[in-house]
Parts: C-alpha cells; structure tokens; sequence
C-alpha cells in the first residue's frame, strides 16, 4: 500500500477503523446514501494496513481537524498563517488548497471526476466566461488539464477571462452549478463565492503542458502586458524550489552566484533550505552558512531581489529542459 496514491476514500477507511466502531458509527450517521456506500466498500476492502501507513493517515487528519477549526476561528488567511508556522510552507499551502476546494458547490465537484477531454467537449459550446468561471472551481491539476485540451485561441481567451476575474456573486454559481448538474448529474447544491484572478491562472498554468503555457502567456502579454508579468511572477516562487527534484537542484545551483543563495536563504523556509544543503557538500553547505551569519541582517529588498534571481534561473533552465518542476504537464516531461 503506498500512501501517496491513496484516495481518499481509502484513507477515510483506514481512519475509520483505526478510530474504533463507536466514532466510526457516528460518522457514518452524517454520511449519505453514496457516501457511505464508497466508504463501506472500501473497508470491506481493507487489508493488513501498515502501521507506518495508519500514522500517517491519523497525522492529516489530525492537521484537517486543526485547519478547520483555525478558519472558524479567524478565516482562511488566519488558518494558512498558524499551519505555516506548524507544519511548514509547503504541507501548509497543500492542506489549505485540499480544504478550499471541499468547499466547492456540489454541482462544480461533480466534476472532479469528469475526463478532461469530455470537459473540454462541453467547453466548446460553452461562453469563455463561463468556462473561465467553471475553471476556478476546479483544482489546479483538474484545470490545468482541461485547459491543455481546449484549443489554442479559447485557451488564451479564458486564461485572460480567469486572470481578470473578480469575486463571483453566490446567485451566478448558483445558476451555472444547476446547468451542471443537469448536464452531469442531479445533486443538491450550496451557497458559495469565489475570488480568483491571477493567482488562479497562474496556478493553472505550473501545470499545464509547456505548449500550452507558451501560447496562453503570449496573448496575455500581448492584451496586458502588467497582467502577463504579475501572472508569471506568481508561477514559481522562490518556496517552490522544493517541488524540484534533487537533479535539478544540483543543475540550478550551477548557475547561482553563493552571494545570492546565502541573501536568499536569509528568509526562506525551513523546507527550502534543508532543499538547498541535501544537495551541496558539506564544505559548500558551511560556507553558505558562514556567510549568512558574516553578513547579518539584511534588507528584506535585496533578499527578494536575491530571490527572484534564482527563480529567474528556474524558470529559464525548465524552459531549456534542464529542470523539471514537479507537477508540470506534458508528455516532454514523463520519465521512463
């Protein structure tokens, strides 16, 4: 049993049964008809479960328990703030992006398991806005590959229509949830609002195939050229050098001057930097440090400044296929 490629109806057993039948009966009171049948099925199916697979299963749901009561508490931003400081940039934005996108409507997560490429069929006779919306209510992977299908001219119109996008009145998801569920399926549905723009599409685009990105990034530079920077700008940052592997560490850190990686490291992550020492030798990994404490404070300018440096070397080395960014689309980048 690998953790990694769990459901998370799998994952929803094994908690079940690891908590016990008296918690797990109060659970599967709330559940509904479908729900419970997934669910029971999957204990059914259950076998010898690892203990390390069990701990790790307690362990999120542990952290999904803590990130829901820290947004009653103070919100989404309050909850991504405290798990940062818990559980580390990266597992945080991970936990909060899963969270986020239970949320969704009813009628938008009848999606989730929609092949894109008939996604992309009933875009076709869809609005551009209308897809654009639909877009933002899918997760980034899901999005990503549904904008890899769609043609090249609508991909470019409703990347634009995404990345202009203001917050969305409940009564309009409303309207479109009810055309999905009459098209894909009849479900309940659920106020909901979404605010979107280019954080959004330029999660999208760290996903979708290169092709795809080139051409979406050239018609934003070419209708909003300030929109096509602040996209790119929020593609890949600096935190993000955790999703590249230990290769193409190795390969980035060729190109960076030891000035700027210790600038850079000044405020990074504890998961960035132990990123960046697992891949230098012992000799260059006290040096860096040497220099980080030589140096003392440091303006918070010239450590953005050192930091945007390197993941301009990022982005030109994956546009040169010498990195690969986990996570990225396209058939250029599988691994055999």
């Amino acid at each position: 049993m690998d953790y990694e490629q769990m459901t998370s109806q799998q994952k929803a057993a094994v908690a079940l049964v690891a908590f016990g039948s008296e918690v797990s009966a109060l659970v599967l009171k709330g559940l509904n008809e479908d729900e419970l049948e997934r669910i029971t099925v999957e204990i059914a199916n259950l076998r010898d479960v690892p203990p390390e697979i069990e701990n790790k299963v307690i362990e999120e749901c542990h952290e999904i328990f803590m990130a829901r009561q820290y947004i009653s508490q103070g919100g989404i931003d309050y909850a991504t703030h405290i798990l940062e400081k818990a559980l580390g940039h990266g597992r945080a934005r991970d936990m909060m992006s899963r969270l986020e996108s239970s949320f969704q409507a009813t009628g938008f997560s009848l999606l989730k398991d929609i092949d894109p490429k008939q996604l992309a069929g009933f875009f076709q006779n869809e609005h551009p806005q209308t897809t654009a919306l639909i877009l933002t209510q899918l997760t980034p992977h899901q999005a990503a590959s549904v904008l890899s299908e769609l043609t090249p001219e609508l991909q470019a119109e409703v990347s634009l229509r995404v990345a202009t996008m203001e917050k969305i009145s409940p009564e309009i998801l409303k309207e479109i949830e009810g055309t999905l569920e009459a098209h894909f399926g009849a479900s309940s549905s659920r106020d909901l609002s979404v605010s979107s723009g280019a954080k959004t599409i330029a999660e999208i685009l760290n996903l979708v195939d290169t092709t795809a990105e080139k051409n979406i990034l050239q018609s934003l530079e070419a209708d909003d050229p300030d929109l096509a920077a602040e996209v790119k700008n929020m593609m890949f940052v600096f935190d993000d050098i955790v999703l590249l592997d230990d290769r193409s560490v190795q390969r980035l850190l060729k190109e960076v001057e030891t000035k700027d990686l210790s600038i850079a490291l000044k405020a990074a992550s504890d998961e960035v930097k132990n990123k960046i020492f697992a891949n230098v030798s012992e000799r260059v990994g006290i040096m860096i440090q040497e220099e980080m404490e030589f140096m003392g404070p440091t303006r918070l300018s010239d450590v953005e400044a050192a930091q945007g440096r390197i993941v301009d070397a990022v982005r030109r080395l994956e546009e040169e296929g010498q990195v690969i960014i986990a996570g990225r689309g396209g058939k250029e980048d599988i691994i055999v």
